[in-house]
């Protein structure tokens, strides 16, 4: 292609190829297609760095409020004596799992040197935004989309000025984050409009958002051990108190939604190979 037959919209050829480039890359990632996984599969699953693997997903915090999964709960066993240590989903790109590890964007020193957690305390706002400056990381919990500023866990432009840190983290004093962690839901009641129906068995998250988009429950004796998936958006709330999730959904409306069937640990690791 000559320059002049792009000349009144460009300066030169390069300035052409990375505005074609930059829309390539943008039309990919918009028609990207994301799966669905079991978090119940996830447990257990060895973790790896490019230096070496650093422990096993031991639970998930997410955040009831927009129902995004916001951190991995690692037990590093032998390597650091069991701490416990949290990964972000923006250190697993594109979720990439192989011969049941799932790999990481970080290296071992990089999470031996992260913020400690306490594990009998909740995760507070003010040690979420030490980790987020100590990774780089925008917050998520400023902005209007599940990751703040997007949809899904992006990586910000290297060395932002200090004079953007408190619109990145804002005020961090006395603010719930509202995490919950995954394994002390499992096991909850579910709580309809006229009555308790069935109890979380699992949570389906969407892997390129990191958010819930199911809680899978079983109906107990209604059906035999039937499943059906409960969207969050029908959730009321949930009380730690009673161990109850609240929807808003009569007794019948879930009796009659269609069986729902978790997909096979193997399709995930067969759809990982063909990417």
């Amino acid at each position: 292609m000559r320059l002049s037959a792009f000349a009144p919209r460009y300066a030169s050829f390069a300035a052409f190829e990375n505005d074609r480039k930059s829309k390539l890359s943008n039309k990919i990632n918009a028609t990207k297609t994301y799966m669905l996984r079991s978090i119940k599969q996830l447990y257990g699953e060895k973790l790896g760095t490019s230096d070496g693997e650093i422990g096993h997903v031991k639970d998930f915090y997410f955040d009831d409020q927009k129902w995004g999964v916001r951190y991995v709960v690692v037990d590093t066993g032998s390597w650091l004596s069991g701490r416990l240590v949290l990964i972000s989903p923006h250190a697993f790109g594109n979720f990439y799992e192989y011969d049941h590890c799932l790999l990481v964007e970080l290296t071992r020193k990089q999470i031996e040197n992260s913020p400690r957690i306490e594990s009998h305390k909740p995760v507070s706002r003010q040690y979420e935004a030490e980790y987020y400056r100590y990774y780089g990381y925008p917050s998520y919990w400023n902005g209007v989309e599940m990751w703040g500023a997007a949809g899904f866990p992006v990586i910000p432009p290297p060395d932002l000025s200090a004079s953007d840190e408190e619109s990145r983290f804002g005020s961090t004093d006395d603010e719930d984050p509202h995490l919950r962690n995954t394994k002390s839901i499992a096991g909850y009641h579910i709580h309809a409009r006229d009555g308790e129906i069935g109890h979380v068995t699992d949570f389906m998250i969407d892997d390129k958002s990191w958010e819930i988009r199911h809680f899978v429950v079983e109906t107990g004796h209604w059906f035999a051990g039937k499943e059906i998936a409960i969207s969050p958006r029908h959730i009321d709330r949930i009380s730690y108190e009673e161990s109850m999730v609240f929807v808003d959904l009569t007794k019948a409306a879930i009796m009659d939604a269609a069986e729902y069937y978790v997909p096979s640990a193997a399709n995930h690791e067969m759809h990982n190979l063909n990417r």
